[in-house]
């Protein structure tokens, strides 16, 4: 397999674009045409396991000292979003500058973490260098309340990424997530998230440019079907591209 480090820091991001990775899970890593790097909830261990019998089953492709991220951004505490094991070594150059969502603030406290820190709730915006970042809601269960989406725009192109949420479909008239050029969602349909037919429901909804599916295959209580998102995509909502992307795979939004 190809470094994927390498990869990323070689990625040449010009002018008006913005390079996307998949890590597999729900992370992902956004690059400016400036070389900004930009880690979005990344599970680069196996403490899933450790803590709660969650075996990883896709195989690492990060180490959480191969890469010094601009930014690290978790949606949520949850660990496959926050990963204890690899937060406070991604933190720890001094260089790395953290915004998670409230629920987030316990952990760093557990794990000692006390600089470069800013917790973000529904609504608020945070300038990420040249990328801006609105937490935006979602419903990731009572036991969540503090879960956000995150909604980047950089170069002039807007990404979306829900993090865990179930299906609301009132919340999907808002405007400022219409339209987008990525969306990023969840399928697999377990602990409070969408389902393949609820998430091909929401891209139709919010009728994005591409939309890519996540959050299946990296543990076997997730469950989660690309094969069925497929199918769904092409059975509601044909006119819309969307992309499987494997671990590891760029894509560049031009």
């Amino acid at each position: 397999m190809e470094n994927f480090a390498l990869k990323v820091m070689g990625a040449s991001v010009k002018e008006g674009e913005v390079g996307v990775f998949f890590l597999g899970q729900a992370g992902f890593v956004l690059k400016t045409c400036s070389g900004e790097l930009i880690a979005i909830d990344p599970y680069l261990s196996d403490c899933c396991e450790r803590y709660f019998g969650f075996k990883r089953l896709m195989p690492h492709i990060l180490g959480a000292d191969e890469i010094i991220f601009d930014y690290l951004v978790a949606s949520h505490a949850h660990f496959d979003h926050f990963d204890p094991d690899s937060v406070p070594v991604l933190l720890g150059n001094g260089k790395t500058k953290f915004v998670g969502a409230k629920d987030t603030r316990a952990e760093c406290e557990r794990l000692g973490i006390k600089d470069n820190l800013t917790f973000v709730a529904v609504g608020d915006k945070v300038e990420l260098g040249a990328v801006t970042l609105t937490a935006v809601r979602c419903d990731h269960g009572k036991d969540t309340p503090d879960a956000i989406g995150l909604l980047f725009e950089a170069a002039g192109k807007k990404i979306y990424m829900m993090g865990d949420t179930a299906y609301r479909p009132e919340w999907l008239e808002d405007e400022k997530i219409k339209g987008v050029d990525l969306l990023i969602l969840p399928i697999n349909g377990a602990f409070g998230n969408l389902n393949s037919t609820e998430a091909a429901r929401v891209v139709k909804a919010l009728s994005p440019k591409l939309a890519v599916p996540c959050h299946y295959w990296n543990f076997a209580e997730h469950f989660g079907s690309p094969y069925e998102f497929m199918t769904e995509m092409k059975n509601n909502c044909p006119e819309i591209p969307y992309l499987l992307m494997r671990q590891g795979e760029m894509i560049m939004l031009k």
